[in-house]
This record gives structure tokens, sequence and C-alpha cells, in this order.
């Protein structure tokens, strides 16, 4: 243990020196959509808590798109820092700005034309349906303010520029805590607002954060070397093809995912709206636990990409495998605590002993898959580094919609098994996606350092 531990420990410290302000401020991310619940469900009731499990589902499918399309840019720039090719970092930011702009005007238009037409036809409680749909409105825009934020928060981290979206983050779900209790509650001679507070907290939020984020950027000295290149107009045809050769099959990849656990959540609401209320509690605690991998997983891209671009593939491969010892430690650790603590973790959610019983079953059941969820994530960051997006693409599709999604109707519906039947097909999706995208790893790393040793005996360098 001591020789793997010094064989690894220069990629710990390098790799969690990136990842620790980044799972911070992934998990503020998703802390927007779990302080919506935590709000909702103790100032507005359990009707309103299955609203915003219902939007959080549809929702996500749109905000991961979008972050899929945006994190196009953070192996590239990795790459090109890598090569010490600064001027192109800047031409890519040029791009995906322009790219994040027009994605989130059409995602904007999609959900609130899309998905608010057919809200009304997936079999929900119509309480449900009624507070859902205000809500949904006022999300989707902040879709906008959110891509161009992305857009400056990749380019500072495929850097390796990390702890500032972290201080980002942090004060503006700060902010989004206070605006969203004032307005649910009615504070201060405002009327309570309900569901529609909380979607006017997140929209303020989003765009104040763009704004702190745009303005770090362009104007930090650290930047300007690579900003030098930088231009509002400069869009090339070229360069936003390669950012969306990553981008869209990263999107999907997250779209496949997400989508899977869109549609378990809508088939646990089929079953009721308690069930549906217990789904959201324990999809938002793993959530939570999911960004701590995901925070890892950016970390393995950027390294990933960095050694990519300099060729040294060695490196890339021990870098890789540290990644993947660091997310078993979080994600064990993550394990253990929902499996112990799932009687009282729902209570943070709410205070409805009927939605808390089914948490606590749905919380052991994600102490499990937490291993896989993590395994797998990091696997698709690492192959991300180096560009490797297509295969992984195939893969998350088969684990999720071949596999998990149908095993859970399956097991929910069709055995009766409820909605511990649906997150059963779930933690089988995530084990398939885990196992096969490590294999893809191994297969890809063992081959780039055969081609390497290869070359350098066919040159007298060996």
């Amino acid at each position: 243990m001591k020789r793997l531990y010094l064989k690894y420990k220069p990629h710990y410290q390098a790799n969690l020196k990136l990842a620790v302000p980044v799972i911070i401020s992934q998990l503020g991310h998703i802390l927007v959509q779990t302080m919506d619940s935590v709000i909702v469900g103790h100032f507005a009731g359990t009707i309103a808590l299955a609203a915003v499990s219902l939007v959080s589902s549809i929702f996500l499918i749109t905000l991961v798109i979008g972050i899929g399309i945006a994190y196009g840019l953070t192996p590239l720039v990795a790459q090109e820092n890598g090569r010490e090719n600064y001027e192109e970092c800047g031409r890519l930011l040029s791009n995906s700005l322009f790219i994040n702009i027009l994605t989130g005007i059409f995602l904007y238009i999609l959900v609130y034309f899309g998905s608010l037409s057919v809200i009304d036809y997936l079999g929900q409680s119509p309480g449900v349906v009624y507070l859902a749909k205000p809500y949904l409105a006022l999300l989707s825009f902040s879709i906008i303010p959110l891509m161009i934020f992305l857009a400056f928060k990749q380019f500072a981290e495929g850097l390796g520029f990390t702890k500032q979206a972290m201080n980002i983050s942090i004060w503006g779900n700060v902010l989004n805590i206070i605006i969203g209790v004032i307005l649910v509650k009615g504070m201060f001679g405002i009327k309570p607002m309900g569901v529609v507070g909380v979607g006017i907290a997140t929209l303020v939020d989003r765009v104040l954060m763009m704004v702190v984020m745009m303005i770090f950027v362009i104007r930090s000295k650290r930047f300007t070397i690579y900003l030098k290149s930088f231009v509002w107009q400069s869009v090339d045809k070229l360069r936003a093809i390669k950012l969306l050769k990553i981008g869209a099959p990263v999107a999907l990849q997250y779209t496949f995912e997400v989508g899977a656990f869109g549609g378990a959540a809508i088939l646990v609401g089929t079953v009721g709206a308690i069930q549906q209320a217990a789904h959201q509690v324990a999809i938002s605690l793993a959530s939570m636990t999911y960004m701590m991998a995901s925070g890892v997983s950016t970390a393995a891209t950027v390294s990933a990409g960095h050694n990519y671009g300099k060729k040294n593939f060695k490196q890339l491969h021990l870098s890789a495998i540290s990644n993947y010892h660091i997310m078993l430690i979080l994600m064990t650790t993550a394990a253990l605590v929902f499996v112990i603590l799932n009687q009282y973790l729902p209570w943070i959610y709410t205070t409805d002993e009927s939605v808390i019983a089914i948490a606590a079953q749905l919380l052991i059941i994600a102490g499990f898959f937490q291993l896989f969820d993590g395994a797998q994530v990091v696997g698709l960051g690492i192959l991300r580094g180096i560009g490797d997006v297509n295969i992984p693409t195939i893969i998350t599709f088969i684990a999720y919609w071949v596999i998990g999604l149908p095993s859970g109707y399956y097991f929910g519906i069709v055995l009766e098994l409820g909605v511990l039947g649906i997150w059963y097909g779930l933690t089988l999706g995530l084990l398939v996606s885990a196992g096969l995208l490590f294999f893809r790893f191994h297969y890809y790393s063992q081959k780039m350092i055969s081609e390497r040793l290869g070359l350098q005996e066919y040159h007298g360098e060996g």
C-alpha cells in the first residue's frame, strides 16, 4: 500500500488541487436545485415538492444538454495549453461563447414551447402540474445566462484555474437561498409566492454569476496571455465544428444518463405523488454526492488533456488511475453516510413521515450505486480529455436506455416493485456504464503508450 501511495502521490496532490474547487463549484450548481426542494418542502408542502421534482426532471435534461455543449471547450483548451499554443485558447473561447449563447436561446425556446405544451399529458397529478408550469417557465429562461457563465467557467477550468468558479458558486448559492426563503415564505411584506419564488431566486442567482465570472476572466492579468486573440465577433467555422465534435457527444452522454433518470422520475410519478416526492428527496442527495465524482472527472479531463497535448501518455495513465482512486474513496464514504443515516437525511427536505419512510429505503440503494456512478463519470472525464467521445456516447446509450430504464420499468411496473424496482434498474445501468468505460480507457491508454514507445524506438529514442 505504501509503494502504491508513493507511486501515485504526485498525481493525487495535483488532481485534488484541481478537483476540490470544482467539486465545491459543482455542488453549488446542484445545490440550487436542492435548496429549491428544501425550501419548498418545508414552506409550501408535499404537492409543491412533487412539482419541483417534476420540473427538475424535465429541466435537468435541458440543463445537461447545455452543460455538455459548453464542456467541449475544456479538453481543447487543456490540450492547447499543454502545447503552449496560448493564442488558440483565446480563439476557442470566442467560438465557445458564440455557440453557448445560441444554444441557450435554442434551449429556452425548446423548453418554453415544448415542455409546457406536453406537461399536461404526462400522467401527473393535476395539482402538481398546476404548480409546475410557472416554475418551469422561469427556470428555462435562466439557461441563457447560465450558458454564458459556463463559457468563461470552462475556459478557466481548462487552464487549471478552478477556485474562482468555486467562490462565485458559493456566494451565488447563499444569495439564492436568501431570496428563495423570502419569496416562498413571504417575508418583509412580500406575498408568499410558493414554487414561483424559488424560480425567481434561481434566475437572479444565475444572472449575477454570469456577470461576475465574465468580468473576472476578462479583467484578470493571469488570462492576458490567452485573451490576446479573444475577440467577441471572432467566430470561425472550423473551430466551432471542432468544439461541437466534442461538445455534442458530451451533451448526448449527459442527456442519455439524465434522460434515463428523468424518465424514471416520470415512471415514479405514475405510482403516486408521495413516491415522487420521496424520489426527489433521495435523488437530490445522490446528486450532491455525484457532483463530488463530477469534480474529480473535471480534474481528470484537464490533466488528461494537458498530458495528451504534451504526448506524455505514461503520465496520462498514472494520473487517470489516481483519479479513480480518489473517486473510490469519496464515493465509498458517501455510500456509508447514506446507509448509516438513511432514516435521518430525508428530514432535511420534509417532515412528511410517509415520504421519509420511502426515501430512507431509496438511500440504501443509492449507497450502492454511488460507486458505479462515480466510476462511470470519471471514466467519461478521462476519455473526454483525450478527445475520445463517440464510443463512450454509444456506451452510455446502451447502459441507460437499452438496459437501465427498461429494467427499471420491468422491475418497478411489471413486477410491481414500485419505486424500489425502478431504482434497481437504474443501478444496473450505472454498473454497465462504469465497467464498459473503464475497459475503454484501459484499451485506449495501452494503445497510446505502445504507439509512443514504438515511435521512439523507430527514431532511436528508446
